[in-house]
C-alpha cells in the first residue's frame, strides 16, 4: 500500500474539480482526501501503487470540462491506513497560486431545469452549477469558496445545502448555488426607482417591444437594451448614449436566429455557441433588412447568444433580437454598481432590470471575429479573463505591465503565467482610471503578486506611464509601443524570436521621438532594430488629425505633390474653410509631428475617395474603406520600397489618378489594399533575407483588417516565410500589456544571467 500527496495547479477551483476527484477516488477505491488551498488543490491518496498511477492519470485525462491543469506533481508520503475518501475544508495558508475560472455560459443541464415547470428552478434567472455560471466577476478572494464571493450574503436553503453536500449531485460544492427560495432576486424599476408591477422578465419584454430603453444588470455590469428591429428605438439609444456610428451588438436567442441575419461559418458557429460566448462580428446577409441605426455604414454586425439564465429568459420573452450594448455613456467604463448605474445611466434608461447579487469586477463582453478560418480576438474580456497565458520564458521577478492608453489592459506575471486583465478601456477619464487602479489591486490580491518590475509604454503623457514611473520601490522598464506589439505576438505563439515583425497601427511613441505606426522590425523579446517603415508625413493638428481624416489627406497630398496639388480635389472643396491653414501647418511642422502610421494612411485614402472626412470612433475610416472593397478586383497600385521607406505617397498619387478617370470607389479601395499588401510583403521578405530570418510576426490594430491580413499572410507564405498572427489576445492595443510583460521578463532574465 502506498500514499502520495498530489499538488494540482491551474484552473481547478470553481469548476467541479473536488467533486470529480472525490467521485474518481470512490470509483478506484482510493482512500484519502482532497482540499482547496491558496495554491490550487492538494490530494492525499492511498492505494496500491498501480491504482495510484491510474488515479493520477485519470485526474489528468478525465478532469471537468472547465478545468485546466497546468501542473500535477506527486510526492510519496507515509501511508496512514485510514480508509475512505473525504472533501476537506479549504485552507488559505501559504502563498496564493490558485487560478480563478472565467465566467461561463449556462450549461444544458441548467437550461433544462429552467425550462421544466416541475423543477424548483423553473425560470429562475440565477441558476448555475459546477459546470457554469459566475466566477471571476463575483470572486472577492481565494481560495474560491462561497465566503470569498459576492454570494456570501445568501445563506443556502435546506434544499440547496443538500445539493451542495451531496457528492453525487452536480452542484456538489458549487459555490454560487442558489434557488428562488434563498438566492438573488430580480427586480424591475422605472427611472424613478419605483417597482414595476408584474413578472420582471415579462414586464421588461413588454417595455422592449414598445420601444423603451432598459438597463439590464448582467454578469459583469449593466447593459442597455432595446428592440433591435425598431430603428426608432435604436436611434433613440444612439442619441442618449452619444454614440453616433459605432455598431451595436445584438443578442439573439439561438444559432438558427443568427443564421437568418448573418453568414455563419463553422468556426463562427463554434465561437458563438461555446461556453465562453463572446460577441462575434459576422457579415450581414444581403437579403435581410436590419434596423439601419444598428451599424451605420457597416456590412457586419456583432452578435452574441445568451450566456446567463437571465439573458435566455429575456430573449425568449421578447421574441425578437435585442440590442445589448455596454451600460455607459460613450468613452466611459461599463457601470456595474447599482447606485453608480442609477446615477450614470439616468437619462439613458427608461427602466432598470436589476438584482441583488453584487458584481465584484466589472467585465465587458469579449469580441471576436473569424479570420482565415480561425477565431481572432478583438477584445478579450468576459469568458476569457483572468485565464493565464503561458509565457515562452520565466519571469525571474514578478512583473506588472500597465498597457497602453487606448483599449487598456493590465498584466501581472510570475513564472510562466501571465494574467492579462479584462478590457479596461481608454484611459481618458477619471472613471476609467479608477477601473485601471482597481484592476491592478484586485489582480494583485487574487494572485498574491507584488510586482518588482513595472513595464510601461514610452509615451510620457499616457496616464498608465505616469502611474508606472511614480511607483516607489520597483524597477521601471519602458517598452517601445511597436516592440510590445511584436513581443505580444511572439508570446501569444509561445516563441522567443528573433523574427521580422510588421507592426501596423494608429500611432505609438517611437524611440526617435516621432510617432510610429508602420514599422518593419527585427525583434526578439529583449530588443528590436527598426529596418523599414512607412514614409513619415506630418500629422497636422496632432490628435485633431486622428479625428479628421481629411487632414491626413491634405498631408499626404502635400507629400505626394509638393506645392502643386492637383486641381478640383473634392476633399479640398468639402473642407475648404480649413484646407489652406492645415496645409500650412503641415508644411511648417507647427503642431504637426511626423508619423509613419499605417492607420493614418488608411484615413487619408478614405477621405480622398469620399468615404469619411470625420470619424466618430477609432478606426471608423479604415473600417469603412475595407468594407467598400470590390472583392473581384485584382489590380494593385505600385508602391516603392526605397532605402527602408515604404512610399505611401505613391499610393496616394495612384488614387488621385484613378479618381481623375472616374474609377469606381470600390475598385480604388481594392487596388489600395493590394498595393499596400504587396509592398509590405516585399519589404518584410527583403528584411528576412537580409537578416537570415524565416519567420514574420504580424501585429497592431491595422491587422484587424481581414483583407489586408489575408493578402499579407498569403504573400509572405508564397515567399516561403512562416507567419505568426494573434490567437489568444488582440492584435490591437489590448495585447500591449502582454508584450510589455514578455519584454520585461526577457530583460530580467538577461540581467539575472549576467549576475
Amino acid at each position: 500500500m502506498g500514499r502520495v500527496r498530489i499538488h494540482v495547479d491551474g484552473i481547478v477551483q470553481g469548476v467541479g474539480f473536488r467533486p470529480f476527484v472525490y467521485t474518481l477516488a470512490r470509483e478506484l477505491s482510493v482512500s484519502g482526501f482532497v482540499r482547496n488551498t491558496a495554491a490550487g488543490v492538494v490530494i492525499e491518496a492511498e492505494a496500491q501503487p498501480q491504482t495510484l498511477a491510474a488515479f493520477a492519470d485519470a485526474i489528468r485525462s478525465r478532469s471537468p470540462a472547465l478545468a485546466r491543469i497546468d501542473d500535477l506533481r506527486c510526492e510519496p508520503i507515509a501511508a496512514t491506513g485510514v480508509r475512505g475518501f473525504e472533501i476537506e475544508l479549504s485552507t488559505a495558508d501559504g502563498p496564493r497560486r490558485t487560478l480563478i475560472s472565467p465566467d461561463t455560459a449556462t450549461c444544458p443541464d441548467c437550461l433544462a431545469e429552467m425550462a421544466d415547470p416541475a423543477d424548483r428552478r423553473y425560470r429562475y434567472p440565477f441558476t448555475n452549477c459546477t459546470n457554469c455560471g459566475p466566477r471571476f466577476t463575483i470572486v472577492t478572494g481565494v481560495p474560491y469558496d462561497r465566503a470569498a464571493t459576492t454570494m456570501a450574503g445568501f445563506a443556502m436553503c435546506p434544499d440547496c445545502q443538500r445539493e451542495y453536500d451531496d457528492p453525487a449531485d452536480r452542484r456538489f460544492h458549487a459555490q454560487p448555488v442558489c434557488c428562488p427560495a434563498c438566492g438573488p432576486r430580480l427586480r424591475l424599476v422605472d427611472a424613478a426607482r419605483r417597482d414595476v408591477p408584474g413578472d420582471p422578465i415579462d414586464a421588461t419584454a413588454d417595455l422592449l417591444r414598445s420601444g423603451s430603453v432598459v438597463a439590464v444588470k448582467g454578469l459583469g455590469g449593466y447593459h442597455l437594451a432595446v428592440n433591435a428591429r425598431s430603428d426608432e428605438a435604436v436611434a433613440n439609444l444612439r442619441s442618449r448614449k452619444h454614440r453616433e456610428d459605432k455598431p451595436f451588438a445584438v443578442l439573439m436567442p439561438d444559432l438558427e436566429a443568427v443564421r437568418t441575419w448573418c453568414e455563419v461559418s463553422p468556426a463562427a458557429a463554434e465561437l458563438l455557441a461555446g461556453h465562453r460566448r463572446p460577441i462575434v462580428v459576422l457579415p450581414r446577409r444581403q437579403d435581410v433588412q436590419l434596423a439601419p441605426a444598428l451599424a451605420p455604414g457597416n456590412d457586419h454586425v456583432g452578435v452574441l447568444l445568451p450566456y446567463t439564465p437571465l439573458h435566455h429568459l429575456l430573449a425568449q420573452a421578447v421574441g425578437a433580437p435585442i440590442v445589448l450594448t455596454s451600460g455607459n455613456v460613450s468613452d466611459e467604463p461599463i457601470a456595474y454598481l447599482d447606485d453608480e448605474a442609477a446615477t450614470r445611466l439616468a437619462g439613458l434608461a427608461d427602466a432598470f432590470l436589476t438584482h441583488d447579487r453584487p458584481i465584484r469586477m466589472r467585465t465587458d463582453d469579449s469580441v471576436f471575429r473569424v479570420a482565415r478560418g480561425r477565431p481572432q480576438p478583438v477584445r478579450r474580456s468576459r469568458g476569457y479573463a483572468p485565464e493565464p497565458i503561458t509565457l515562452p520564458l520565466d519571469c525571474p521577478r514578478p512583473v506588472l505591465a500597465v498597457g497602453a492608453e487606448l483599449k487598456n489592459t493590465i498584466c501581472l506575471a510570475r513564472g510562466r503565467q501571465a494574467f492579462v486583465s479584462h478590457h479596461i478601456g481608454d484611459l481618458e477619464n477619471y472613471e476609467t482610471m479608477l477601473s485601471f487602479l482597481d484592476g491592478i489591486a484586485h489582480f494583485g490580491m487574487l494572485f498574491d503578486l507584488v510586482p518588482e518590475v513595472v513595464a510601461h509604454d514610452l509615451h510620457p503623457e499616457y496616464l498608465s506611464t505616469k502611474y508606472a514611473v511614480d511607483l516607489p520601490g520597483v524597477e521601471v522598464v519602458g517598452v517601445q509601443h511597436h516592440h510590445a506589439h511584436i513581443a505580444a505576438c511572439l508570446a501569444d505563439n509561445g516563441e522567443l524570436g528573433p523574427v521580422i515583425g510588421v507592426a501596423y497601427d494608429g500611432t505609438g511613441f517611437g524611440s526617435d521621438g516621432t510617432l510610429w505606426g508602420g514599422e518593419i522590425l527585427l525583434a526578439d523579446l529583449s530588443g528590436f532594430c527598426r529596418l523599414a517603415h512607412l514614409e513619415p508625413v506630418p500629422l497636422p493638428g496632432g490628435a485633431a488629425a486622428i479625428r479628421a481624416p481629411w487632414r491626413m489627406a491634405a498631408s499626404y497630398l502635400q507629400a505626394a505633390y509638393g506645392e502643386e496639388l492637383p486641381p478640383g480635389l473634392d476633399v479640398a472643396r468639402r473642407n475648404q474653410a480649413l484646407w489652406d491653414p492645415v496645409l500650412a501647418m503641415a508644411a511648417r511642422g507647427v503642431n504637426a509631428p511626423l508619423t509613419s502610421s499605417a492607420g493614418r494612411l488608411f484615413d487619408a485614402v478614405s477621405a480622398l475617395i469620399g468615404i469619411r472626412d470625420q470619424v466618430n470612433f477609432e478606426g471608423q475610416a479604415a473600417i469603412e474603406l475595407e468594407q467598400s472593397i470590390d472583392r473581384s478586383e485584382t489590380g494593385s497600385y505600385p508602391m516603392r520600397v526605397r532605402d527602408g521607406l515604404l512610399m505611401g505617397s505613391d499610393l496616394v498619387r495612384a488614387v488621385i489618378y484613378d479618381l481623375g478617370r472616374s474609377v469606381p470607389v470600390p475598385i480604388i479601395a481594392a487596388r489600395f489594399h493590394r498595393g499596400l499588401a504587396t509592398a509590405t510583403v516585399q519589404a518584410a521578405a527583403t528584411a528576412a533575407q537580409d537578416t537570415a530570418m524565416d519567420t514574420v510576426a504580424l501585429s497592431g490594430g491595422v491587422f484587424q483588417n481581414a483583407v489586408l491580413l489575408d493578402l499579407v499572410v498569403d504573400g509572405l507564405e508564397r515567399a516561403g516565410l512562416r507567419v505568426l498572427t494573434h490567437k489568444q489576445i488582440p492584435c490591437n492595443d489590448g495585447g500591449i500589456s502582454l508584450g510589455q510583460t514578455a519584454v520585461a521578463a526577457a530583460l530580467s532574465s538577461a540581467a539575472a544571467g549576467l549576475r
